[in-house]
Parts: structure tokens; sequence; C-alpha cells
């Protein structure tokens, strides 16, 4: 007999088949890894008792100058500001447009090639997707500023909750932008201006009321070089990074006369959607329509070891709701998107930049922010409520658990008889153990257990591959090691 480790490294590869997970950890939900050791993310618990009117598609939270702190969440409706006694205040401008809940595919009668295609099959899509209506919202000083992609209007909201004030039309500022974004140099850019793509206006320093270039002023617009069209921007390292749906370009302060210039920063790295990227230090990174990115720099592709699961699960169409969370006290970025049968997030991907390891789960937020101004991350379910999480233990209804990849002995050509697992768990009976097995990797699979973990485990069956999935039984804090299976190399018969 001899004792076979299950050791697993860190991280889950769901590229290609099954068998080509061998070794690594296949499937996994709600869990992460910290110095190599399997853990359950944090908890969450409800911070609002009151839904949000819509659909979240932007979140901020930040001081007053008194150090009076505020979240902000625009929903496709409306735009709120949540105090941080929870209190939530209704401050969408008078006169804003709401948008789009979901976003639309273009076509529909008359378009494409008369008789092309057999009757009664699906098209391919030959128009353009109208995105879901999405927020991007900044600070000016202590004061709210923020544009919807739908309403255009770029609108500033200067903290009074007594009467309550609302949010009012930025004066003089463009109309028909698709985002905004303050400068490190106290400028604001009017991203799509005049509803012109490629083109970026800004206003004055210090002043977001003068749009008009003078001799006397620093406002100025440029048109940046690009088949495409702008996303979003994000200050990193100092400069803006500009992202459109094909490609990232930066913009740099170099004072007058030009003021802003931009130069070209890398091609077919489009940005799926305005809030599917995250700035964590010096770089930033992003999800494509197929693939991640960042720019520490320079633009560059990121290799992503789940990204057939993701990419071929995913519902294009909606891909534009996809929203980048930043998790800095594990080092991680959280990238919820919706999958291939959803309408909204419904799924998340995990990347861990300091360790490079991939995880992957479901979970349905439909915005986020780092924890910083407030004490933990915060987060938006599909049904309006404010969450704090990497709280506690508590995961509601959801199933906590990690599967591994194929285990087999040699190129698994050999019967493994196993009657004995022994566990590593630093509280034993924190989790449960199921194992399935198969002689061929496309075969029928056997389920055995689930098992309560004693010292040892009896357990009865027989592969030539197997797989073992931990499951959380309770609300803890538990840990998987390297678990340990007591096997009998032999024959079918």
């Amino acid at each position: 007999m001899a004792l076979i480790p299950i050791s697993i490294p860190p991280g889950v590869y769901r590229n290609g088949t099954e068998l080509d997970s061998a070794g690594r950890w296949y499937d996994v939900n709600l869990v992460r890894w910290v110095e190599g050791m399997m853990r359950p993310v944090g908890g969450w618990q409800a911070r609002t008792s009151t839904a949000l009117t819509g659909k979240a598609r932007g979140m901020i939270a930040w001081r007053s100058n008194n150090a009076t702190r505020y979240i902000s969440v625009g929903t496709h409706s409306k735009l709120y500001a949540i105090t941080q006694s929870s209190v939530i205040v209704d401050i969408t401008p008078v006169g804003f447009v709401p948008g789009n809940a979901n976003a639309s595919v273009g076509g529909g009668y008359g378009v494409g090639l008369y008789s092309a295609g057999y009757y009664g099959t699906p098209r391919p899509d030959v128009g353009s997707v109208t995105p879901a209506t999405t927020w991007t919202l900044d600070t000016w000083g202590e004061y709210l500023v923020g544009c919807s992609n739908y309403d255009g209007k770029i609108y500033e909201w200067q903290l009074d909750t007594t009467t309550p004030t609302v949010a009012a039309v930025v004066t003089n500022a463009p109309t028909s932008n698709t985002g905004v974004l303050v400068t490190n140099e106290r400028s604001m850019f009017a991203l799509g201006a005049s509803g012109n793509p490629r083109k970026i206006a800004w206003s004055d320093l210090e002043n977001n009321t003068v749009w008009t270039p003078a001799s006397t002023n620093l406002a100025g617009s440029l048109e940046l070089q690009t088949g495409g069209k702008i996303i979003t921007a994000k200050r990193v390292r100092g400069q803006v990074l500009v992202l459109t749906d094909i490609d990232a370009h930066i913009v740099s302060y170099v004072g007058q006369p030009f003021v802003y210039t931009s130069e070209f920063a890398g091609r077919a790295c489009g940005l799926a959607g305005p809030n599917a990227i995250a700035v964590q230090d010096n770089f930033a990174v992003w999800m494509g329509s197929r693939g991640f990115y960042m720019y520490d720099g320079y633009v560059k592709a990121v290799p992503c070891e789940v990204s057939d699961y993701v990419f071929s699960d995913i519902n294009q169409a909606q891909i534009s709701k996809a929203y980048a969370v930043n998790n800095s006290q594990f080092d991680e970025v959280w990238f919820f998107y919706p999958s291939a049968s959803s309408q909204e997030n419904n799924r998340y991907v995990i990347w861990n930049y300091a360790q490079n390891n991939w995880s992957i789960g479901s979970l349905g937020r439909s915005a986020g922010i780092d924890r910083g101004v407030f004490a933990n991350p915060l987060m938006v379910s599909d049904d309006g409520y404010i969450y704090d999480h990497e709280i506690g233990t508590n995961h509601g209804t959801e199933s906590v658990y990690a599967e591994t990849g194929p285990v087999q002995i040699g190129q698994g050509d050999n019967i493994l008889y196993i009657n004995e697992m022994i566990p590593d768990e630093r509280n034993q009976g924190e989790v449960t153990a199921t194992f399935s097995s198969r002689y061929y990797p496309n075969g029928d699979k056997q389920t055995f257990g689930p098992y309560s973990l004693t010292n040892p485990t009896s357990v009865r069956f027989n592969g030539r591959q197997i797989q073992m999935k931990v499951t959380a039984v309770n609300n803890s804090d538990w840990r998987v090691g390297t678990q340990r299976l007591n096997a009998i190399p032999g024959g079918r018969r």
C-alpha cells in the first residue's frame, strides 16, 4: 500500500479538457489561496436595508473636507448618495434621461443580404450593440461628479443631503459625452465629448466651468487617432490611460501651448465595458472581449489559466456590464461578468497579481469598490442592496467548494483502489470530501461520498483517474492542506 498525497498548487486551471487540468484545481467557488493554503473568501453582510432603483452600473466612495464619508451609486435610471450611516439619498438630477438596463443588439428586418442563409436559422450579428447604461464617477475636490453614457451630461453634487439638493449639470460642460474624469492637474475631462467618439475635451485647470479655449485659460481638446470609440479613462502612473473598444492611448500633461497630448499605447486590447478596469498601485488591468490586459508603462496581454472557461461561456451582448473590483487586502482583482445564459453579472474570475494565480466562481454583483474610505470592500447585488464584503464567513446560500482535476498514477495506465483517506485540515470536520472516479477521460463518472472527515476516514472506490471535491459544511474560516489517500495499484478484476 502507498499513501498518495493530493498536493495541488494554488490557482485554477480551466483551459482545454478536464484531463488537461490533471494535478490542478479545476472547479472552485468562493475560495482563495493565501501563502499557498486554500481557504474561503470572506463573507458579506448587508449595509443597506432598502434596494436601489435600477441596475447599479457605477460606484465610488470618498471623504468630504470635514472627513464625512460618502458612497455614490449610479444605476441605469438613478443617481444616489449614501451617507456613512447608510442613509440613501436620491440625488438624480432634474432632467436626467434614464438609460437602458440591458444592452441591445442592432439589426432586424432589412439588415444583411436578401436570400442569404437558410430560412429559420439565426443570423450573425451584423448590426451595432447599444451598451447597457453605465456611469463613470469621480470627485472634484470634495464634490461628486458623474456622467451616464446614455444621458451624456456631466453632473456635480455638492454634498447637501438635508434638502436634499440633487446633482446639477456642470456649467458650460460639453454634452453627449460617454464619461468624465478628473486629472491629477485638476482639469475635468469629457470623454467622447459632444458626441464625437474619439474626442476628449477638458476644462481649465481648477475651474470646471471654463471649457472654451482662450489665451487666458488652459481649456482645450484633442482627438485620438483611432478607429474605435472611447469607453473610459483612468489615472495611472501620473498619466491618463484612455481605452477604446479596440485599443489603448496615453494622454499626458505637457503644459502650454498644447496642455495635453496623446500617444498610441496598444492595439487589439479594447475594453469590454466602462467599469471592466481596475487600477492598483502603479498599474491597470482590464477585461476585453476575448482576454485580459494590463498597463504598467506598456500594454501587454495577461496570460490567463481560465480564459477558455470565461470567454467560451460569456454573454458577449451584455459584456458592457462587466465590472472590475480591487481587493487590495489580498492582492486580487475581481471581474464580475454575465455567463452566456444570464443577462446580469452572475459569475466572477479573480486574478491574484502578487502570486499570479486565478480563481473562478458564481456570485451576482453589478458594482463594487475596494476598501479604503470604508473598512471593507463594498459591492451591490443584482437586486440593488449594498453589501460589506470580506467580513465574517457567512456566504448566504452560496456553496463554498473546490474540486481537483484528475489525479492519476504515471500516465493513467494503473487502476487505483482507494480504501482510506488521511485528512489535513486546520480544524477537522469543517469540510467534507467527495470523490469521483473514471476509467477513461470521457467515460462515465462514478461519485462516492460526501465523507465527513475523521482521522483516518474510511472510503472505498477505484478508477484510473480520481477527483476530489472539498465542500465547506459551515460558516467557518477553514483551511485545507495536503490530503493523502491510501491506494493499492491493481487491475480492473
